[in-house]
């Protein structure tokens, strides 16, 4: 097993590494900027270095910075958790270079998904459906040969992006050229490439997701779906799993399809592979190349320690699991709980003056609050996953109703009334899966971003 891992993050997620680090005997350095030094890991790693001043650039995304701390601390390897540089192919070079070992896949797979005009090629050479759509990035004037193929409404979408930026709907021809022109201007802002492609643009799809751990040899295994379709602003908000009202033929053959294309690229550790869902019909989106926020309510489903497994291939034992070890059991809800205000989104950061997590049979709660806490404005307003289990998904909504009554955060402003009095006690959602609109056009119509 690996001698000592570096923690490239923040956070819940951070204590969630350290976590899983401990219970393998894996010794663990920590890092933290200024604003940071009173993070909950940082109490349980075997080492902690600060990594610079409060802003994320000079800091967790200071790769000379993590290097360094790597260098002194005698760092066998680097996990990158979610978010800041887990997905960025030149950190994972960078790492692999200077000797030590990546907790992920390689860079060469991370900078083909990360691209996802490529990311479809690929998709789509492995026999993965992918949305009707441009198989290059388009420009204004290039644009409108590839619509009359593809037809309205169509969307546009940053090539390089994430997180609804640098997408735009159009619904007829006259709307083309600045809608291009305007997500090329967000791409270039956001992401540092102006790299846009076209898509045809689903009316009520859901989201639907597979995780995936790939040894890196050619072995790769699923450890089943999720359903992430309730979303704000292309920004996930609750997930499950497994994804409900999913036909079995559809499911398999999902499932299937992202093994075959794992095996195929000889795909190494966590990765999920992302679906729009219509009509009968999947169609690939994208794929994260690291482990998801909700990796969770995959663990409490199938019993696997995801974290465990990525670990297991850094350290060069492979994958000691079989599909068929692989098992279903009940049903699993997590709801993100944010630092924000419930009715506008704005951020809450301040001073947490007391905190309970609640408990109970089923009810897990990843998160890195305590009573005294300061949330720093600096960083994603993300402050816990509250994750309910049940043998059934009425009894995991149940239990989760009743662990977001027992959940206290006083001090700052969260999301948890957003579960408790919209989502998980609207009766549509409760009674069936929802497409990824229902949450703004539904629930909170005030709040729907029409531009994207």
């Amino acid at each position: 097993m690996l001698h000592k891992v570096l923690i490239a993050n923040r956070g819940e997620i951070a204590l969630r590494i350290t976590r899983a680090c401990r219970a393998l005997g894996i010794k663990t350095v920590g890092v933290y900027s200024t604003a940071d030094h009173n993070l909950m890991h940082l109490r349980f790693v075997d080492e902690a270095v600060c990594i610079g001043p409060n802003a994320s650039t000079e800091s967790y995304l200071n790769i000379p910075a993590l290097l360094t701390a790597a260098e002194v601390t005698g760092t066998t390897a680097i996990h990158p958790g979610y978010g800041f540089l887990s997905e960025n192919a030149e950190f994972a070079e960078a790492v692999e270079h200077a000797g030590f070992i990546f907790i992920g896949p390689r860079p060469e797979h991370i900078r083909l998904m990360g691209n996802k005009v490529s990311a479809i090629q690929a998709m789509r050479k492995a026999g993965v459906p992918t949305v009707p759509g441009s198989s290059r990035a388009v420009l204004p004037n290039t644009a409108l040969n590839e619509a009359k193929h593809i037809g309205f409404p169509l969307i546009v979408k940053a090539a390089a992006g994430g997180g609804g930026r640098g997408m735009r709907i159009v619904n007829n021809i006259d709307q083309l050229v600045e809608s291009v022109q305007s997500a090329q201007r967000d791409a270039e802002m956001w992401f540092g490439d102006d790299s846009v492609y076209i898509e045809k643009f689903l009316q009520k799809p859901r989201h639907v997701e597979v995780q995936i751990i790939g040894d890196g040899e050619g072995h790769a295994i699923h450890l089943y779906d999720r359903d992430c379709s309730l979303q704000r602003r292309h920004q996930k908000v609750l997930e499950e799993a497994p994804a409900p009202d999913l036909p079995e033929d559809t499911r398999q053959n999902i499932l299937a399809a992202c093994v075959r294309a794992c095996e195929q690229i000889q795909y190494r550790g966590a990765g999920t592979f992302e679906f729009l869902f219509e009509q009968g019909e999947y169609y690939f989106i994208e794929m994260n190349t690291r482990v998801q926020v909700e990796h969770p309510i995959t663990e409490m489903i199938t019993g696997i320690d995801i974290i465990e497994q990525q670990l297991r291939i850094a350290a060069g034992l492979g994958l000691n699991l079989q599909q068929s070890d692989i098992k279903v059991r009940g049903h699993a809800i997590e709801c993100r709980i944010n630092a924000e205000d419930p009715l506008t989104f704005s951020p809450s950061p301040g001073t947490v003056q007391h905190y309970h997590a609640a408990g109970g049979a089923g009810i897990r709660m990843d998160s890195h609050l305590y009573s005294g806490y300061v949330i720093p404005p600096y960083y994603d307003s993300l402050i816990g996953k509250l994750i309910a289990y049940g043998q059934t998904r009425a009894q995991a909504i149940a239990r989760l109703c009743q662990a977001l009554d027992e959940t206290i955060i006083d001090g700052v402003k969260t999301t948890i009334s957003l579960h408790r009095d919209i989502i998980l006690t609207d009766a549509a959602f409760i009674e069936a899966a929802q497409d990824i609109h229902y949450l703004e056009n539904q629930l909170l119509p005030s709040l729907k971003d029409d531009t994207i």
